[in-house]
């Protein structure tokens, strides 16, 4: 064997279950295009069993109920959606025997809804039009009506918590001892956000905290307050939204966890981005780096990056990558990926004697 052969120890333990697996996720350094003396890491949600950081809020919310005697044995679950949360408690709720109800909007990527029904889910689609808040209020609709567990990712407090418990432990453990001067993020229901950032606060004050929204849906710096019920739940649509094509990030409203972290000035800067700058991005890190990540990972990357090249040497970024990109293969993500041989390749395939398709 080589010297220079790549060998593993294995982790040195065995697991009870798949939910056991959910976490410490790698932070991997991006050497390409950034400065030489600034280091730039990603942190791969992406190694989650079921593809992305919402892992992590799908075990939370489900544990917490059922502590709390919330979730009774065999009662459903039911959730509004853009994909991820909705495939993390579609893994999570097979792994207990919990049967699973996704509320979506048709907006959202096919292979979504093709994993949670994968798992043994059922999916409520809702009209394109009505938005994130129309499959929020398809979900409590039919939580009311059928007596099910509604999971309330965009209010619980399980949401923040696991990201203090788990995400932001694991930030401080990888990065003791040396330098963090940014942390960036994207949001959605806020908690990865509203969690990592109540911890680095306390622990890591010099650390500056940069959260991004898509630059044609621009709630949070629009000023205006969402109007909410009683219970913290959205009343309405934002009025500053706009559709935008970076899934899994701002809905049509602003999440009750996410206010909440805005309001305890968590945010150091508030970065716009675009949504075809995400999207090449996410291409960028395939190609150059081998990191498969989707819309909203390119698109945390895209800030990460402008904030890499404009730091000062010896500048320490870190920034995340909520999912993977298989999760965008029918998203526009993909538009510019041939199914068939382009020209080049049936040049190539022509350039020896044998096995030519006939096309």
């Amino acid at each position: 064997m080589s010297e220079n052969a790549r060998v593993t120890a294995g982790r040195g333990q065995l697991y009870n279950s798949i939910l056991d697996t959910i976490g410490n996720t790698p932070c991997v350094r991006v050497k390409k295009g950034v400065p030489e003396d600034v280091r730039l890491y990603v942190k791969a949600e992406f190694f989650n069993p079921a593809g992305s950081v919402k892992d992590r809020l799908a075990v939370s919310i489900i544990e917490e109920a059922e502590t709390a005697g919330l979730l009774q044995p065999g009662q459903t679950v039911v959730e509004a959606t853009s994909g991820n949360t909705g495939v993390g408690l579609a893994m999570v709720c097979a792994a207990k025997g919990y049967p699973f109800v996704a509320t979506m909007p048709t907006s959202v990527s096919i292979e979504r809804r093709k994993l949670m029904r994968f798992f043994g889910a059922s999916v409520v689609l809702t009209p394109k039009a009505d938005k994130a808040m129309g499959c929020y209020k398809k979900a409590v609709e039919l939580a009311e009506s059928n007596n099910w567990f509604l999971a309330r990712q965009f209010e619980t407090e399980a949401n923040a918590k696991i990201h203090q418990n788990t995400t932001a432990q694991e930030i401080l453990a990888d990065f003791a001892g040396q330098s963090l001067d940014y942390w960036v993020t994207g949001y959605g229901t806020g908690g990865t956000f509203s969690g990592v950032a109540s911890v680095l606060r306390t622990e890591r004050p010099e650390t500056k905290i940069i959260l991004s929204e898509p630059d044609n849906a621009q709630l949070l710096n629009s000023g205006q307050a969402q109007l909410r019920q009683s219970n913290g739940a959205p009343s309405k649509s934002h009025d500053a939204f706009q559709p935008h094509m970076i899934q899994g990030w701002t809905p049509d409203f602003i999440a009750k966890v996410l206010q909440d972290a805005v309001d305890l000035n968590y945010v150091d800067e508030l970065v716009p981005v675009n949504e075809q700058k995400g999207m090449e991005h996410a291409r960028q890190l395939a190609q150059k780096e081998g990191i498969f990540t989707g819309i909203s990972g390119g698109s945390t990357f895209a800030v990460a990056l402008d904030i890499a090249r404009r730091s000062e040497p010896h500048t320490v970024i870190l920034c995340m990558l909520p999912d993977t990109g298989e999760r965008y293969l029918s998203s526009a993500l993909f538009d510019h990926i041939d199914q068939d041989m382009n020209p080049a390749e049936r040049a190539l395939s022509a350039s020896t004697p044998g096995y030519h398709l006939n096309e």
